[in-house]
C-alpha cells in the first residue's frame, strides 16, 4: 500500500519571517499526520524554514537547484548548498522551469542524477499544454518526459524518486483536472515506469498530481486508484487551506 505524499510550493511567495511562521502552523497543525509532508520555500527562506520543521514530520524541500555542483554559476544554488541547511528534498522539473524558464529534458535530467547522487530526494515534475492536450498528446508528452527525466537512474535511486503529474493547463488557473482524467495519465506514467523498470518498482513509486488542488476536491482525487498524493501551489500558502488539504481522509 503506497503512504500518500502531500507536498507544498510555495514559488516566490512570503519573506523568511513569513515562512517561518507558516511553517510554525504546520508543524503544530499537521503533528498527527499519517502522510508523508513537505514544505518547498523560496531559497531565502529555507534556512529560517528548517529551523523551525527540522525534527518533525514535515521534510524540507527546495523549488529547484542547479545542473553542477559548483562553479562560475552566477544566481544558481548547489545541491551542496541545499544539503548543508537541511534539504532533504528537490523539486525539479516543474512546468515553470520548463516552459518560462527553458529548461529541457536534458537539464532536467542531469539535475535528477545530481541530487540523487547526493541524497536528495527528488519530485520530477510532468505535465501536458493545454494544446497538447487538445492535440491528443498529453499520454504521450508525459511518457516522454518521464523517461527522459529518469535515463540513467537505476531501479534503486527510483526508490528516491516521486512523480507529480502537473498538467500545464490547471496550474494556477483555477481549473482541475477531473479525477478520471488524471487518473488515467498517472496510470500511464506508472506503466511506463514498469515498461523502463518492473512491475514491482511501478507498484512502489509515488504518483502526486497537481494543478489547483484545493480542500474541496483533494480527497475526491486522492480516492482515484493511481493518485498518491498531491504537489500543492497556492492552497499551499495558507495553514487554513493546506491543512485539510494533507488531512482530507480525516
Amino acid at each position: 500500500m503506497r503512504n500518500s505524499f502531500i507536498a507544498g510550493n510555495w514559488k516566490m511567495h512570503k519573506t523568511p519571517a513569513e515562512s517561518k511562521a507558516l511553517a510554525a502552523e504546520l508543524v503544530k497543525g499537521l503533528s498527527g499526520c499519517r502522510h508523508r509532508l513537505l514544505v518547498a520555500p523560496s531559497f531565502t527562506a529555507l534556512e529560517a524554514v528548517a529551523s523551525v520543521v527540522k525534527g518533525t514530520n514535515i521534510l524540507l524541500g527546495a523549488q529547484n537547484m542547479a545542473a553542477e555542483e559548483e562553479g562560475a554559476h552566477t544566481g544558481e544554488t548547489s545541491v551542496l548548498m541545499l544539503k548543508a541547511i537541511g534539504v532533504e528534498a528537490v523539486i525539479l522539473g516543474h512546468s515553470e522551469r520548463r516552459h518560462v524558464y527553458g529548461e529541457t529534458d536534458d537539464m532536467i535530467n542531469k539535475k535528477v542524477k545530481l541530487a540523487l547522487k547526493h541524497g536528495l530526494e527528488v519530485i520530477l515534475c510532468v505535465g501536458e499544454t493545454l494544446d497538447e492536450r487538445e492535440a491528443g498528446n498529453a499520454e504521450t508528452v508525459v511518457k516522454n518526459q518521464t523517461e527522459a527525466g529518469l535515463a540513467g537512474v537505476s531501479e534503486a535511486e527510483l526508490a528516491k524518486v516521486t512523480i507529480a503529474y502537473e498538467p500545464v493547463w490547471a496550474i494556477g488557473t483555477g481549473k482541475t483536472a477531473t479525477p478520471e482524467d488524471a487518473d488515467q495519465i498517472h496510470k500511464v506514467t506508472r506503466a511506463k515506469i514498469s515498461s523502463l523498470y518492473s512491475p514491482a518498482a511501478a507498484e512502489k513509486i509515488i504518483i502526486q498530481y497537481g494543478g489547483s488542488v484545493k480542500p474541496d476536491n483533494a480527497a475526491q482525487l486522492m480516492g482515484m486508484e493511481n493518485i498518491d498524493g498531491a504537489l500543492v501551489g497556492g492552497a499551499s500558502l495558507k495553514a487554513e487551506l493546506f491543512l485539510p488539504i494533507a488531512e482530507y481522509d480525516k
